[in-house]
């Protein structure tokens, strides 16, 4: 069944940390447009996990497991300062 999504970039959407003013390359985190939209909606928007989830036209569970994996994806990034990358067509590497 086909996952609504709203936000849709035109191309990808990289977020670089920068350390000491110097941009840090590494192996970059992808996140899916699924798990984009999921945490947007929640996070963002303050939707709640089922007002998310019937708009995207997904279960909870569903949803739950998005956000799920949303969230490790972001503090991988963070935490280890590495690249997070939000592509229409996906690929590379997710943590």
């Amino acid at each position: 069944m086909p996952r609504w999504i709203e936000w849709f970039p035109s191309g990808t959407v990289s977020y670089i940390p920068v350390v000491d003013g110097l941009p840090k390359a590494g192996p970059p985190i992808v996140l899916e447009l699924d798990e984009f939209e999921a945490f947007r909606l929640v996070y963002y928007l303050g939707l709640s996990q089922e007002e998310a989830a019937a708009r995207m036209g997904v279960s909870r569970g569903t949803l739950w497991r998005l956000l799920s994996s949303a969230r490790r994806k972001i503090a991988e990034a963070l935490a280890e300062t590495r690249p997070l990358v939000i592509s229409p067509q996906g690929g590379g590497e997710n943590g």
